[in-house]
C-alpha cells in the first residue's frame, strides 16, 4: 500500500506556494491516497501511549496549548501503517518535495501526534525560529467530526506588524483564514516571523478529539539536535 500521492505534492509549484499571502501555506485534498488515509485512519495510535501535556507556559506569556501528544521514535509502538507511512515520510522523494517547496537544505523531520479535547484551543503563534515548517495531517473524518465543534487551524495574518515574541489576540490580526481539517486533508506551513497560526476553542462530545499528526521539518543541524536533546531531559523532569 503507498500513502502519500507523490503525483499530488510534485504538482504543488514552488514559486506559486511562496507567493501564497500571509505566508506560504497550502492545504490540499489527497495528498495522501485515499486507502492510505483509512488505513492511518483505522489505526490511530492508543491514547494510552500519549503524554498528558496541560498547563505548560509558553513563549511571551502565550497560553498553553492543552492536549496529548505522542512523540514518535523508531521504538515507539503504533500500528502497523504508522510505521509504514513513516517509512514514506523518511524517503528520499518525501525529502526532495519538501525540501523543494520550504527551500530547506538537507532537512530533518520529527513527528508527532496531537489529541486535542474539549475546552482547549491553540493560541496565536509562530513556530520556533530553528523550523523550516511543518506538515499537519489532520484524523478526523466526515463520519465522525462536526465542524460546529471547531478544530480548524487558522492561518492568521498580522500585516506585518507583529512581534512574533508577543502573546496577540484573535482580534489582533487583519484577516483570519480557516483551513479545511476534516478528511483527508494536510496543511504545509512554511515558517517565518509573521507565520501565525491558531486554533478556536474546541467544543465537542468528551469521548471525540482533535486528532492531527505533524511533520515537523528542522534543519540538518547538531547544534538542533544537541540543543533538543537537552531540552527534552529538561521537561521530562517536571
Amino acid at each position: 500500500m503507498n500513502f502519500i500521492n507523490f503525483d499530488k505534492l510534485a504538482s504543488i509549484g514552488t514559486t506559486e506556494f511562496n507567493a501564497v499571502k500571509p505566508y506560504p501555506y497550502v492545504n490540499p485534498y489527497g495528498l495522501l491516497t485515499e486507502e492510505g488515509f483509512q488505513a492511518l485512519l483505522d489505526n490511530m495510535p492508543a491514547l494510552d501511549l500519549f503524554e498528558k501535556k496541560f498547563g505548560y507556559e509558553r513563549r511571551a506569556g502565550q497560553a498553553p496549548h492543552d492536549r496529548y501528544s505522542l512523540e514518535y521514535t523508531p521504538e515507539t509502538e503504533v500500528p502497523a501503517p504508522w510505521k509504514a507511512f513513516i517509512d514514506e515520510l523518511c524517503s528520499d522523494a518525501y525529502r526532495r518535495e519538501i525540501a523543494r517547496l520550504l527551500g530547506a537544505r538537507k532537512p530533518e523531520f520529527r513527528f508527532h501526534w496531537h489529541y486535542t479535547p474539549s475546552g482547549s484551543d491553540v493560541s496565536p503563534h509562530c513556530d520556533a525560529r530553528r523550523e523550516h515548517g511543518s506538515h499537519l495531517f489532520y484524523f478526523n473524518s466526515e463520519q465522525d467530526w462536526d465542524p460546529a465543534w471547531g478544530g480548524a487551524t487558522l492561518a492568521l495574518d498580522d500585516g506585518g506588524r507583529l512581534d512574533y515574541n508577543s502573546a496577540p489576540p484573535l482580534d489582533a490580526f487583519d484577516d483570519i483564514i480557516e483551513f479545511n481539517s476534516i478528511g483527508n486533508y494536510s496543511a504545509l506551513m512554511k515558517r517565518t516571523d509573521h507565520a501565525w497560526h491558531a486554533v478556536r476553542p474546541i467544543h465537542c462530545p468528551q469521548d471525540h478529539m482533535r486528532r492531527i499528526f505533524i511533520v515537523v521539518v528542522n534543519p540538518d543541524s547538531l547544534r538542533w539536535k544537541i540543543r533538543d536533546r537537552i531540552v527534552g531531559k529538561q521537561i521530562q523532569r517536571f
